[in-house]
């Protein structure tokens, strides 16, 4: 069976699909050619979500680390403005998530 497989053939096979992904494979679902859905191990998915998120708590250690290297006075003063824009930002990407 292909990786790739379309919805019609999707639905005669589901057992066959289940099997492989349960034997590790991944199987991307398409209609009219473009994928729509990719059938995966929910342990597979989980380690991609955590992956994700160790990726952008290191990202933030990195900005931190390099922030800790600059003096204070090369920064610009934090003006209320731009605190609450800050703050704004953060908080739209919270809602986001």
């Amino acid at each position: 069976m292909d990786r790739t497989v379309t919805v019609s053939h999707a639905r005669a096979t589901l057992s066959e699909i289940l099997q492989r992904v349960t034997d590790g494979e991944e199987v991307t679902i398409t209609r009219h050619g473009r994928p729509v859905a990719v059938v995966v191990r929910p342990e597979a998915l989980r380690i991609r979500r955590a992956e994700r998120a160790l990726a952008g708590a290191a990202a933030v250690h990195d900005l931190l680390m390099e922030g800790r290297k600059r003096p204070l006075d090369d920064m610009r003063p934090l003006s209320e403005g731009w605190a609450e824009a800050m703050v704004a930002d953060v908080r739209s990407g919270r809602t986001r998530g």
